[in-house]
């Protein structure tokens, strides 16, 4: 009987240890934007072929490029887009959910790939990140800009 107690008395710890390390690697997980375990997310080779590529464009403050890009291909019918910036001080900044969301990412700036590498390596490891080389000296819309963004991103992805 008193085996029997010990025995019960050990099992239960060893769970209590398990419960620990298991939500110990969710909280480390969670602080650095991972899914762990990562059974719910597609990886980029799983990408249905009939589904939209979710695209994701990337500047500083998210005011002129990233903002201009998101226009240009909003319509197409092959793409669902997003814009953000990589500044603190950016309309909208860039999240992990953003990271997770897009198929493929466009940064205007190799700083903008470095900053992104920097917040969310292990999250972007996966994903195409392609530098534009796009330097910020355009206004929202502005045509030269549209035709920078249209013929490199339609060069990147195949797209007229």
């Amino acid at each position: 009987m008193k085996d029997d107690h010990i025995q019960t008395k050990e099992k239960r710890e060893k769970n209590w240890k398990l419960l620990y390390v298991r939500s110990a690697k969710l909280a480390r997980a969670k602080q650095l934007g991972i899914d762990y375990p990562n059974a719910s997310s597609k990886r980029q080779d799983e990408i249905d072929d009939n589904e939209p590529l979710n695209v994701l464009f990337i500047c500083s403050r998210n005011q002129w490029r990233s903002p201009t890009a998101e226009a240009v291909w909003r319509n197409h019918p092959d793409m669902r887009v997003k814009s953000a910036g990589t500044s603190p001080n950016a309309r909208r900044h860039v999240s992990v959910d953003d990271i997770r969301w897009s198929h493929s990412i466009f940064v205007m700036e190799n700083k903008h790939r470095s900053r992104l590498l920097a917040e969310f390596g292990r999250v972007i490891a996966n994903k195409p990140l392609h530098v534009l080389d796009i330097p910020d000296e355009y206004q929202y819309m502005d045509p030269e800009l549209v035709d920078l963004i249209k013929a490199s991103v339609g060069s990147v992805l195949g797209l007229p």
